[in-house]
């Protein structure tokens, strides 16, 4: 899993890029092998100012073979909204695997072989039921 970092009004320096990296693949690393990339874009919403949950980490992860899914956390420090990110990512990548595995895989091939024989007659079916009938009803 390729896991790559962008920061929007925060320095990126290769330290931190490394820490995001590091603990995004540390949390979503049960799904390794189903995702192709993970993009986090960091940002800090308010500059310079300071301001309750101003920092946010938004996660998108490309599972193979399906739509990209995104979350979005905010937090008054860099490393909860990454962390909040990261968890929120977690749960809906279980969510999406536990989805997939719960549908019916059809293998094409059916444990018994159905009878597609046609009777030779049909009518001759259609007659016997209807004398079995003509019999039940005249015993009565």
């Amino acid at each position: 899993m390729q896991v790559q970092v962008n920061s929007n009004h925060i320095e990126g320096s290769a330290r931190l890029q490394e820490w995001v990296s590091a603990s995004v693949a540390d949390r979503l690393e049960r799904y390794d092998e189903f995702l192709s990339r993970v993009e986090v874009h960091i940002s800090d919403e308010n500059g310079s100012k300071s301001g309750a949950d101003d920092k946010r980490c938004q996660i998108e992860a490309r599972p193979k073979g399906h739509q990209p899914l995104s979350v979005t956390h905010k937090a008054e420090s860099l490393d909860l909204a990454v962390e909040g990110a990261a968890e929120k990512m977690r749960h809906a990548l279980e969510h999406l695997v536990g989805k997939l595995e719960s549908k019916a895989v059809g293998t094409g091939h059916l444990e018994q072989e159905l009878d597609t024989s046609e009777p030779e007659n049909p009518d001759a079916l259609l007659q016997e039921e209807f004398l079995e009938r003509q019999e039940a009803l005249e015993k009565e």
